[in-house]
């Protein structure tokens, strides 16, 4: 992969008179400006996500290559798990929290991003 720092970043929203974030991954795919969605595993971890941002709008995407193989059959899997990464600038302390696509489209447009972003 290329040596640019890919992004999680940010933006506010209103929904019922409150304030909310939504994270998403920009990127360009055949010239195209795209954005995929992206969330927490959980509805908890929207609380670890604020921590990881702190007051910043975006977060250093960390991608995390898995394989599992399956005993029955021989077949192995791989793929990769995503986390939103920052380091506090006074003691270094790093700050993660796992990430995933929002919808299976936003898992598409993800991995386009992803392999866009070697060229």
């Amino acid at each position: 992969m290329n040596t640019n720092t890919i992004l999680v970043e940010r933006d506010t929203f209103e929904s019922n008179g409150r304030s909310f974030f939504s994270y998403f991954i920009k990127g360009q795919v055949r010239g195209k400006e795209v954005k995929a969605a992206v969330m927490p595993p959980d509805k908890g971890g929207y609380a670890v996500l604020d921590i990881v941002f702190g007051e910043a709008m975006s977060a250093e995407l960390v991608i995390k290559p898995y394989e599992i193989k399956d005993e029955a059959t021989g077949n192995v899997i791989k793929g990769n798990t995503y986390a939103a990464r920052s380091v506090d600038k006074t003691t270094g302390e790093v700050f993660e929290c796992t990430i995933k696509p929002f919808r299976n489209s936003d898992k598409m447009l993800l991995n386009m991003i992803l392999r866009w972003a070697e060229h």
